[in-house]
């Protein structure tokens, strides 16, 4: 018999449209069961930010239900807040306290009792390794440093279930690993639910069970990662190409397309960027082939590069396009930068 978890996030048909008219989030549905690490995967304006937004009541949804904790997220706001943790994308630590002043300050929003949070803090100080610089100044904190306080931060008052939206956006990638390996840590000793938004293929599935990929405001599939990789069903073989004339355009993609259409054990073709994807099975076998083909023709290939199917893989096949880590825009503060209230 399997067991199964009780669920601990359920979304039905979520909606949210601005007041300009743009569809933000366009009838979203899922579950998250009780200490699962679950991911939203997409680029930025793929509607993650603005999920976790409305699931932690900073903003009104349009239509459709959800509930966090058997809490309604509209209903029951006062009651989710207090089961949450919410770190956002942009660090909100006051620059004028130090470490561990900031990390009292969120506790007594929160209305721990003092000795309790005094230790809290001390604990979180050690585990984020932050003990040394607990006394300086958040604003002389380097950019991770910053991220891992903003982090302890949203962990004081021991959360049920913590939103994560791109925590590690902007960092190095050693702080980036030390970062992934306290979020494990936490999932798997602790038991806190997780809620992930990311733009890294990498941090998706390497962290998350199970995941959502979003874009334009749409779940565009939704598994656990090597589900999702597993139904690409072939490697993927990128090419770039250029003609006699040293022009790699529209028309090229299209003689090249051509080209490949007419090999046997292609199984789906999809234009990436300047050049196009090929998905096949044996996709070493199927190189040499490829080349003679492009050989005997006016078009000539420029690059080759045989993978395994990755998350992107299955984004492009899903969406016609790959994820771009794009750089995030620095955002003017605003009263709901921390998100935890």
């Amino acid at each position: 018999m399997i067991l199964r978890l009780p669920e601990v996030i359920n979304v039905k048909d979520l909606f949210l449209t601005y007041a300009d008219g743009t569809k933000a989030v366009q009838g979203i549905s899922f579950s998250i069961n009780e200490g699962e690490f679950f991911g939203f995967l997409g680029p930025n304006g793929a509607g993650k930010s603005t999920t976790i937004k409305i699931l932690t009541t900073l903003l009104h949804k349009t239509g459709g239900n959800a509930t966090v904790a058997g809490f309604d997220i509209e209903r029951d706001a006062r009651e989710n807040r207090k089961i949450i943790g919410v770190q956002n994308q942009d660090t909100s630590v006051d620059p004028e306290l130090n470490g561990r002043e900031n990390m009292i300050l969120e506790g007594k929003l929160q209305q721990m009792h003092r000795k309790e949070l005094e230790e809290r803090v001390e604990s979180l100080l050690n585990v984020v390794g932050l003990k040394e610089a607990a006394d300086k100044r958040a604003g002389r904190y380097s950019g991770g440093m910053k991220k891992r306080l903003d982090l302890a931060s949203t962990l004081v008052h021991k959360p049920k279930i913590m939103f994560l939206d791109e925590p590690t956006t902007g960092l190095d990638p050693q702080t980036r690993a030390t970062v992934w390996d306290y979020l494990e840590e936490l999932n798997k000793k602790e038991g806190i639910t997780i809620f992930l938004t990311t733009q890294y293929l990498e941090e998706a599935d390497r962290l998350c069970q199970r995941l959502c990929i979003v874009d334009g405001g749409m779940i565009v599939a939704q598994g656990t990662p090597a589900e999702l990789k597993a139904e690409i069903g072939a490697d993927a073989i990128t090419i770039t190409m250029k003609d006699g004339q040293g022009k790699s355009d529209d028309s090229v993609r299209a003689k090249g397309r051509q080209i490949v259409q007419n090999l046997p054990a292609v199984t789906n073709i999809v234009d990436s960027g300047d050049g196009l994807t090929i998905y096949v099975k044996d996709g070493g076998y199927f190189i040499p082939d490829l080349v003679r083909a492009f050989d005997k023709s006016e078009i000539k290939l420029v690059s080759i590069n045989l993978s395994t199917p990755t998350l992107d893989d299955v984004f492009l096949k899903h969406t016609g396009k790959r994820i771009r880590v794009e750089e995030l825009q620095k955002q003017a503060p605003s009263m709901f930068a921390r998100g935890r209230r």
